[in-house]
């Protein structure tokens, strides 16, 4: 080169230079900061889903922290339970030892009323005075609230539903009736007619008939004018232990299981006729199912080898889907419903619609757990914990309330009816259990699966962010140290090109 105005050379290594000092800064900036993406720049697209993964990293970072408060209040919850389980237990021994009226004075069924009074008193205690950071969890703040309920329902429990706006519209369509199990026995007239055409042709025979239900059977003889109305007191004497109550009706006894549904069934057997003329039938077919057709003479095989009639439980589906049924109760249990509903024997036998409209709404409540990143309704869970107080615990299919064993109540233990008390006591059991057992299922499978789930998606998530955003050592590194001899290269070449011009001063002698 012989110009030395202009040093082209010079203006290369000047650009090469500035190049290589861009890639060491940015080397520099990586390896002391451990991100990639430092600002716009640097990647935009990457920036973009970078910060949208934090977002979504924050966010199941927070709903695994509400699954494990949610874990933490059902504890407590559960606590409470617990107690309230054993004090049920408790009641129901008080009430079996007072039964013993032979081997009881009355001071002790006093003494025994005085504990079940005490008993009744800590159960609302306890209802009242679990809480988590000063909200109640047994006294009804999370059970859910219903409204514009319709008539003819016996017993109404909501234990999830999740919606949006204001309420929920709940439908039951009844598509099968509720059947109790049920035979006639018809004799053709109001008494015993044994031995054929005159009473007293049978006067030594018995009539001996075996009656058996879902809780047992029981051999009943009878004698040549016994009448009907006392074939059917003499078989309830025994309803209790067999699950099968009996009218007097015309020429006839009618028999039936005590409930409704499949469960539930009658056999009559004959074990001897002695010549009594008559035959089984079943009886009504709006209740029994099978018309009023003929079962079998009461001297024939069908007869002699038991003659079972079986129950029906109701059918029915809540907002369209198809209920699982149990003699006159409904449940569904999804997502977004889970609710369980008893008709009274009206309602449960008329096919159609439940209510005018709807059959009732749920306006509110429950407990709503946010247990996803999105909060959106697929995101919540909603758990119902029903009121555990005395009047509460029990039902009326049951004949009443725990309340009602206190101390001049209907069912208390010194001069009250102890077989129905017994009776919601069990009922009472049930429900607290049932309570128990699906805050257990809430806690094993929602939560835990849900935390579960949660930590995967964290896990992934922040792999997929580090991936885009977060440095590379070895490949920086690398990088770094092209960089420094790079930069040092094109410094020594810049020197040597702002020297290259004095070799056109030689030119000049």
């Amino acid at each position: 080169m012989s110009r030395i105005n202009t040093n082209v050379s010079s203006l290369v290594a000047q650009r090469v230079l500035g190049q290589n000092n861009f890639g060491l800064n940015n080397s520099l900036e990586r390896l002391s900061t451990g991100l990639r993406i430092n600002r716009g720049k640097d990647d935009p697209a990457g920036l973009i889903a970078s910060e949208n993964l934090r977002a979504e990293i924050k966010s199941v970072g927070a709903a695994i922290n509400n699954a494990e408060r949610a874990e933490r209040v059902v504890n407590i919850a559960e606590g409470g339970l617990s107690e309230v389980s054993g004090l049920l237990t408790e009641l129901q021994g008080l009430i079996t030892n007072s039964a013993n009226d032979a081997g009881l004075s009355t001071a002790e069924k006093e003494a025994n009323q005085l504990q079940i009074d005490s008993i009744l008193q800590t159960i609302d205690r306890v209802a009242d005075q679990t809480s988590f950071q000063g909200t109640k969890l047994l006294n009804g703040n999370f059970d859910f609230r219903v409204s514009s309920q319709a008539s003819g329902i016996d017993d109404l429990r909501v234990n999830g539903a999740k919606f949006e706006g204001n309420s929920l519209d709940v439908d039951v369509l009844v598509t099968q009736s509720a059947q109790r199990a049920g035979q006639f026995l018809s004799f053709g007239a109001t008494s015993l007619n044994l031995g054929g055409a005159t009473a007293t042709d049978g006067a030594s025979s018995t009539f001996v008939i075996e009656v058996a239900g879902s809780l047992g059977s029981r051999e009943f003889s009878f004698a040549s004018g016994t009448t009907v109305a006392q074939i059917a007191e003499t078989v309830n004497t025994f309803s209790d232990v067999l699950g099968v109550s009996a009218v007097a009706s015309g020429n006839g006894v009618r028999l039936q299981s005590a409930e409704f549904g499949s469960n539930e069934f009658v056999t009559t057997k004959i074990v001897d006729d002695a010549q009594q003329g008559g035959n089984v039938t079943s009886y009504l077919a709006t209740e029994f199912g099978n018309g009023d057709a003929d079962l079998g003479a009461f001297n024939s095989t069908a007869a002699t080898n038991g003659i079972r009639d079986v129950g029906q439980d109701i059918g029915a589906t809540i907002n369209g889907i198809v209920a699982t049924t149990d003699g006159k109760t409904a449940k569904i249990d999804t997502d977004f419903l889970n609710l369980e509903i008893s008709l009274d024997t009206t309602n449960s036998q008329s096919l159609g619609a439940v209510g005018t409209g709807q059959t009732f709404s749920i306006a509110g409540g429950g407990a709503t757990f946010q247990l996803g990143g999105n909060v959106d309704i697929t995101s919540k869970v909603t758990l119902g914990v029903s009121e555990v107080a005395i009047r509460k615990l029990g039902s009326n299919a049951a004949g009443g309330f725990l309340d009602d064993l206190g101390s001049g109540k209907n069912f208390n233990v010194v001069d009250g009816d102890l077989t129905s008390a017994q009776k919601v006591v069990s009922e009472a059991i049930e429900q607290v259990s049932t309570l128990r057992g699906r805050l257990g299922a809430f806690q094993r499978n929602t939560l835990g699966a849900t935390k579960r789930s949660l930590a995967v998606n964290l896990e992934n998530s922040s792999a997929a962010e580090s991936t885009i955003r977060d440095t590379d050592f070895a490949s920086e590194t690398a990088a770094l140290t092209r960089s420094q001899i790079l930069v040092s290269a094109a410094t020594n070449t810049l020197s040597l090109a702002n020297n290259q011009p004095q070799t056109a001063l030689q030119l000049l002698g």
